[in-house]
């Protein structure tokens, strides 16, 4: 009941002084809607991350040559890369390619094109859909055709260039035909290689004719098996043997999901730690409001002392007080933030998330600044005297 008449009585002081408790709401409302937002978009940049992984499986594997441990330049054999899956069932398809780059120039607009080499089961493995035309097949082996990404299809539609399928285009020093155009991708997703929205694909046996880069240096693998362990101790003595001691790098896609995490932990810490610089000097304004409040309220201090109210009551009225005006700005706060994080989903087009942990936090968060920063009025209050406040 004491409570509950102190929150009465807390609502009622706050009321009163309708500006100073709109200023001290203001500072609240900025810093935990800033802590809650950064939390949250923390929350949906993991979530949108980990969705490229779920996408394209966990069964993904990212196999590539260790140059820090060899000491030659060559890349892997294709055909021992082919030979693999027939060496250990844990590994049931390879999908080798390489990766160059050139620039396209067309009515004196050069354009970035990264260009790759691929073989058919490379579509499969990074689930890759056609938006026109077709994709490429084991059927265009050595021949000139190439299938573009959706970013480079859009830059050559600016420059002008409408019709693509079925049109000659000079990457390199060679001309390719366009069969086909790639439905937009999410960049960096998964195991996926970068650059796929900006390249140009053709088949890999063409690629290592035409290409200045023609080395193999990663292939990716559909595993059969989540025993990370298990699936490099196969690769590794695979290669080992067809390549006489050829050091390699298993990246597996529980590795980089756990690795990611931690970066995302560690964003998100930061996000929240920025946004909680806000909030310290919202704790700040709220003090002041709170040790104004003293000053004017000394006299009814004093007659709540001579009437018998104990120092620890008198904390009490004043804490629950910043508590409260802490408690309404985090509600307030919390509201914002989660706006914020919905148009930060909205604008980047991912998927929006409340983190429950996050509005736990802005709960916890409202309540510890109101009762670190209005602890020290509080003490004031009740470190009054009652003769001299009652003679003011």
């Amino acid at each position: 009941m004491i409570i509950k008449a102190n929150v009465k009585e807390a609502l009622k002081s706050l009321i009163t002084a309708k500006q100073r408790t709109i200023l001290a709401l203001i500072g609240i409302v900025i810093g935990i809607g800033s802590v809650i937002g950064m939390v949250s978009i923390g929350t949906v940049v993991q979530n949108e991350a980990l969705k490229q992984f779920r996408d394209m499986g966990i069964d993904i594997v990212s196999v590539t040559k260790d140059y820090e441990r060899q000491g030659s330049d060559e890349g892997f054999n294709i055909d021992h890369i082919y030979g693999l899956p027939g060496y250990s069932t844990l590994v049931k398809k390879v999908a080798p390619y390489i990766v160059s780059s050139t620039q396209y120039s067309y009515a004196g607009k050069d354009l970035y094109v990264e260009l790759m080499g691929v073989d058919e089961s490379f579509f499969d493995l990074n689930k890759l859909y056609i938006r026109e035309g077709r994709l490429l097949s084991d059927l265009d082996r050595n021949r000139f055709f190439c299938i573009i990404g959706a970013e480079t299809a859009e830059m050559l539609q600016k420059a002008g260039i409408k019709d693509i399928i079925g049109r000659h285009f000079l990457f390199g020093e060679r001309i390719y035909t366009v069969v086909g155009i790639l439905k937009s991708l999410p960049e960096g997703g998964g195991m996926r290689p970068s650059g796929i929205n900006r390249g140009a694909i053709t088949h890999i046996t063409t690629a290592m004719r035409a290409f200045t880069t023609r080395d193999i240096t990663t292939f990716m693998a559909r595993v059969g098996t989540q025993d990370s362990k298990a699936v490099k101790a196969v690769i590794e003595n695979y290669f080992s043997k067809k390549a006489g001691g050829l050091r390699i790098r298993v990246r597996t896609a529980e590795e980089l999901i756990a690795q990611m995490q931690k970066q995302m932990q560690l964003f998100t810490l930061l996000l929240g730690a920025i946004g909680s610089i806000a909030l310290i000097v919202g704790g700040i304004g709220v003090m002041n409001v709170m040790l104004i409040s003293v000053t004017e309220r000394r006299k009814e201090i004093g007659i709540r002392r001579a009437l018998g109210a104990q120092r620890t009551d008198i904390e009490a009225q004043f804490i629950i007080e910043s508590v409260t005006l802490c408690f309404v700005g985090g509600i307030i706060g919390i509201i914002l933030g989660v706006i914020i994080s919905y148009v930060f989903s909205h604008f980047s087009k991912w998927e929006f998330l409340i983190s429950q942990s996050a509005i736990i936090l802005g709960f916890c968060v409202a309540t510890a600044v109101g009762v670190f920063f209005g602890y020290y009025p509080a003490r004031s209050a009740s470190r009054l005297d009652p003769a001299a406040a009652l003679r003011e």
